[in-house]
Parts: C-alpha cells; sequence; structure tokens
C-alpha cells in the first residue's frame, strides 16, 4: 500500500458485508461516562430532569438514573453497530435490552457486539450486545437485529463537532443561596420597559425583592399593562420624568426606606449623577466595576475588572480595583481569590506600561498593601486562564490557568474582553460597581428580564453575605 491509499484508508470508514461477517465475530469501543456527557445526552433527548442532570446523584441505583444512563450505554451499542461492525449502509430494525445496574460518572463502560444469527434469506443479523464496567458487571445485556449490505461501502471519517452546552451552573448555584423570604426592597427607577416590569415582576415572584416603583406613575402602569403584569401590589413613587425618578429613589435608599436601587430604561449617567451628589452613600472608596461572568467553557465564575469605571487607571486606583474585586469574591464565598494582573506579554517590558504596573501590584499585595487574594502578573490572557498555555511559556505560578478575577489594563479592553466572553463563547454575565453604601442594580436597555432577574438575585446574596462591607453596585 503506498503511501496516498494509507492516508484515505486512515481517513476513511469502511463496512463488512453480510457474507464478510461470521458467526462470532465482534467489535468494540470503551468509553468514561462523563458529567459532560450527561449534559449532552440530556440536552439531546429533552430530559433535563434534576436527577439527570446532577452528578451527586451518579452510582445510586436510583430508576431514573438506570434507565438514563442506561440509555446512554444503549446508544454507544448504536455506534458500534453502524460504525464498525457491520458499519456503514447497517440499518438498526430492532433492539431487545435490559438494564441491570446504574452507569455513573467516572465508570468505565466496555460496550462488545456478537454475531450470534444470521438470515441469509433477508440479509439480517442478531448480534449479542454487552456492556460491561470496569468492575467485571455486566450493566446493559441483550440482543440487536439489523439489515446488513450486500455492497462494500466506504465514507469519509467525520470528525464530530466540539458541542458545548452553556448552562450556567454557577450562576445557577449561586441563586439557589438566595432563600425565598429573604425579600430586599429595591427603589426601581423609572421602570417604563416591559423588560424592567417582567423582570420587577419575575424577581419579586422568586421572592428576591419588594419592589418600589419609582416614575411617571401613568406611563409605568400602561407599559405593565402591555406586558400583561399586574403590578397593583407595587408601592408607587410618581415622579414627573426620569431625572427626578433618579433623586426620588436616590431619597428613598438614604432615608432607609429601600436597600437597594436599580435602573430602568434611563441612562446611567443621570442615576450615577444623583448617587454621586448624595453624601450619604460614599464610602471613601474608590468606585470600581467588576463583571461577573458565568462561561460555559471555564471551571470556575470568572471577574473581569474594571470595565465600565476608569478609563485609564492608575497604579493607586489599580490598587483599589484589586481589592473591591477580592472583597465582592468574599461575598461570594471564593476565597483566597486568584488575581491574574492582564497585560499583552507575561515579562516586564518598560514599553508596556500595563506591565510595570503589574509588577508593582503583585509588590503591592506581597507587602499587604492588597489583602486576601493571591496575585500575580503581568499574564497574557491565554496565560491566565490556560494551564496548558501557560506551561507550553514555563510559567510556574499558582494564578496561571486558574484566575477567579482577571484584571484588566484599561476600560476598554475590559469592556471588549467582557462582551466577547458574553457574545462569543456564551457567557451570562452581570456587573457588580464595588464603593457606595447601597447596592445599584445596573442594566442595559438591550438587556433581557433575565439578565435583570439574575442581578437581583445576585444583589440579594452580596447583601446578605457583606453586610459591613462596602456595597455594590450590580450591572448586567
Amino acid at each position: 500500500m503506498n503511501a496516498v491509499s494509507a492516508l484515505v484508508t486512515a481517513t476513511c470508514i469502511e463496512n463488512r458485508t453480510f457474507d464478510e461477517i461470521s458467526l462470532g465475530d465482534s467489535a468494540r469501543i470503551t468509553r468514561t461516562l462523563t458529567q459532560r456527557d450527561i449534559e449532552l445526552f440530556a440536552a439531546v433527548s429533552g430530559d433535563m430532569s434534576p436527577v439527570e442532570m446532577d452528578a451527586d446523584y451518579a452510582g445510586t441505583g436510583m430508576l431514573h438514573h438506570l434507565v438514563a444512563h442506561g440509555m446512554w450505554g444503549g446508544s454507544l451499542i448504536s455506534a458500534v453497530l453502524g460504525m464498525q461492525l457491520p458499519g456503514p449502509g447497517t440499518i438498526h430494525l430492532a433492539q431487545d435490552l435490559r438494564f441491570y445496574a446504574p452507569i455513573g460518572v467516572g465508570d468505565t463502560i466496555d460496550v462488545n457486539v456478537t454475531a450470534v444469527e444470521k438470515d441469509a434469506l433477508r440479509h439480517r443479523i442478531v448480534f449479542h450486545c454487552c456492556v460491561r464496567n470496569q468492575y467485571g458487571v455486566d450493566v446493559i445485556l441483550g440482543k440487536a437485529e439489523v439489515q446488513v449490505p450486500l455492497k462494500k461501502i466506504r465514507c469519509p471519517h467525520v470528525d464530530l463537532p466540539d458541542v458545548q452546552i452553556a448552562d450556567h451552573r454557577r450562576f445557577r448555584a449561586m441563586l439557589s443561596r438566595v432563600a425565598g423570604d429573604s425579600s430586599i426592597t429595591v427603589a426601581v427607577v423609572h421602570p417604563c420597559d416591559e423588560s424592567s416590569i417582567v423582570a420587577v415582576k419575575e424577581a419579586a415572584a422568586a421572592g428576591w425583592i419588594e419592589p418600589i416603583l419609582v416614575g411617571p406613575a401613568e406611563k409605568i402602569r400602561r407599559v405593565a399593562g402591555q406586558a400583561g403584569v399586574d403590578i397593583s401590589a407595587y408601592r408607587m413613587v410618581d415622579a414627573a420624568h426620569s431625572h427626578a425618578a433618579a433623586q426620588r429613589a436616590v431619597a428613598l435608599v438614604t432615608s432607609g426606606e429601600a436597600k437597594v436601587l436599580m435602573k430602568g430604561p434611563l441612562h446611567t449617567d443621570e442615576l450615577m449623577h444623583a448617587v454621586v451628589a448624595e453624601p450619604g452613600l460614599h464610602t471613601g472608596r474608590r468606585l470600581s466595576h467588576v463583571y461577573l461572568m458565568d462561561v460555559p467553557s471555564y471551571e470556575r465564575l470568572l471577574l473581569v475588572t474594571d470595565a465600565a469605571i476608569h478609563i485609564a487607571p492608575t497604579l493607586a486606583e489599580k490598587r483599589d480595583i484589586i481589592q473591591n474585586a477580592i472583597d465582592l469574591a468574599y461575598m461570594l464565598d471564593i476565597g483566597a481569590p486568584k488575581v491574574a494582573v492582564l497585560s499583552a506579554v507575561e515579562t516586564v517590558n518598560p514599553a508596556i506600561p500595563s506591565t510595570a504596573d503589574s509588577a508593582a501590584l503583585c509588590k503591592m499585595a506581597s507587602r499587604g498593601q492588597i489583602e486576601g487574594g493571591v496575585v500575580d502578573g503581568p499574564l497574557a490572557f491565554d496565560n491566565a486562564v490556560s494551564k496548558l498555555a501557560a506551561n507550553e511559556k514555563g510559567i510556574d505560578s499558582a494564578v496561571a490557568g486558574a484566575a477567579d478575577i482577571l484584571v484588566v489594563p484599561d476600560l476598554e479592553s475590559g469592556n471588549m474582553l467582557a462582551k466577547q466572553l458574553t457574545f462569543l463563547a456564551g457567557a451570562e454575565a452581570a456587573g457588580i460597581v464595588m464603593g457606595a453604601r447601597v447596592p445599584i442594580i445596573l442594566t442595559s436597555r438591550a438587556d433581557t428580564s433575565r439578565a435583570r432577574v439574575t442581578s437581583c438575585a445576585i444583589t440579594a446574596l452580596i447583601l446578605l453575605a457583606g453586610q459591613a462591607r462596602p456595597a455594590a453596585v450590580v450591572e448586567s
């Protein structure tokens, strides 16, 4: 066989015809069940029940778990028949399987099919099917009957696409920690669009907020009617326009009638101007923005800072930016967070000021000027989130490849990074501005009601976890 023929053979799959198969011929594959396999199987089958999706149930022998994961094993039998023996052209006619033991996450199973009956008249073959785990236990036994082609079929081997499940489990876990009876009073500023009204309804129904609607009363009622939302149970504070609504809402939190501000579809600067103008909301800390990002392809919650407040932060401002993010991480039960100070390279280069700032910030952390986190930099983005990239560059760091917090050089890079993670990597995001005395939920007019509801829940979690800490501003 020449080199070209060998290459073609290696990239193609070929069947075995009816005449080429003898009784006793067999084929097999070995697979290990992962949590990702469960998620993919659930997404395809439509079975999203808690038992199916929760890895904690693996190996418990529960009936649903047995059937669902057994069906995953059964699907591998079809894969062997269709890809190996007989291979391409096979028509699956019947399957009779019995499930004897559960398949749990981490189990390695051996799938074997053996020809046991041949029907020469109809060109059909019955295969004995056995799925056995790493302990030698038969978890699935049965038979499959297939129609076998009479002609040779060769077709290209097609690599399957890399499928990503965007389930945002980290946000779901955080939201599950907010008790339904722990509602907080929220002054909702100028909620004059349907998305804001729907979010208020859903967050209130979940028991996370008690809303006070602040704005033009007739306009709010009209929008609620258009959205089909009953707001009769909510307190209403009439204000002629968005600027007045911002001032009235700030007065509510200053007086203690509300604990949180939530932005509706008014301009951000209108609300923030009212906040800054009120000395009672100042803490003495610099304000800084943190994006909370649940990125499906990353193993932990990712905090990106500062992407909204400081355009080109100084070294002193970066110090506060990092400390604010560390404080927020602790409120979210992320202890000793790993902080990656980002730049374009991982070595100090005087021509790139952010690398010098990174080195200085690391020294500040080692001298106690930044507390509570493990700080390292400069690190390029790939080194911060990928162990493989860090190893290839010989970077020995406790932060590299496992960062909880990414500190960006400036607002432009932070904003672009956060938007790329959201729109290209399927991340769900909420943003926090640390430094005010009350949380302020800030959402873009383009945000979905789900983003607003998530922000409400995270705000409640922050209040429950950090009453004595500088309060936060939540934006999604």
